[in-house]
């Protein structure tokens, strides 16, 4: 019993590492794509489209990446839970000196991002299915152009939208600096000489992602107040 407990817990936490690689992989691709907003809006037109009229991308792929979502979710809540319960001397645990506030309140960090994943998909997402599956429009096309640049500038052009995002993307990298290596732990890759490495790179990738998207927040309510000045 004890080792079936044992076996079911490195299990969970092995899922729930793999989530999170799969994850971050999409962030990056996320953010590739949107960095083209700011550098080259046609060839983020043209991506955009074939992105959001891709049969396999749109009917495979997309209900995957919300399903390891929800799965990410729900067992970061899990396995919180567990932790907590599994401690009785909360003081303790709480005072342990080899564990840092961000490893210890994951799950805060985790629903700050649930609540932005929210607005986000209030923001584009929604309108994105009323506009396909609703409205029947695939074309992609408004007057006549791509309308995908004009969506991600118009959503921008409030201060308090930004704030917000700035905000989310805070919390995104106080959650990948301690995920982003836990992962890397909870799949078994400890070696002393590849644990530094691994450290250096998940603090790199909880700074430039998060601070990447800020970037293009910024730079998109900027334009617009440039433009109308």
């Amino acid at each position: 019993m004890v080792n079936f407990y044992l076996y079911y817990t490195i299990g969970r936490k092995f899922l729930m590492a793999l989530s999170g690689f799969f994850l971050m992989v999409f962030l990056l691709q996320h953010l590739a794509i949107n960095l083209l907003s700011v550098f080259s809006p046609n060839l983020f037109n043209n991506i955009s489209h074939f992105m959001g009229t891709n049969p396999f991308i749109q009917f495979i792929l997309q209900p995957i990446l919300i399903g390891g979502f929800l799965f990410h979710l729900i067992m970061g809540f899990i396995l919180d839970f567990k932790n907590r319960k599994s401690n009785s001397a909360k003081y303790a645990y709480n005072k342990n000196n080899n564990s840092t506030w961000v490893s210890r309140n994951m799950i805060i960090t985790g629903f700050m991002i649930f609540s932005f994943i929210c607005l986000h998909f209030y923001d584009f997402w929604i309108p994105e299915i009323n506009t396909k599956f609703i409205k029947g429009d695939w074309t992609g096309l408004h007057h006549g152009e791509f309308r995908y640049y004009a969506e991600i500038q118009h959503k921008f052009h409030d201060l308090w939208r930004v704030l917000l995002y700035v905000i989310s993307f805070f919390f995104l990298a106080l959650h990948l600096l301690h995920g982003f290596q836990s992962s890397f732990q909870s799949v078994g890759v400890r070696a002393p000489r590849i644990t530094p490495a691994i450290k250096k790179i998940s603090t790199f990738y909880a700074i430039l992602v998060p601070a990447g998207f800020v970037f293009i927040a910024i730079y998109h309510y900027l334009t617009y107040v440039i433009i109308n000045l």
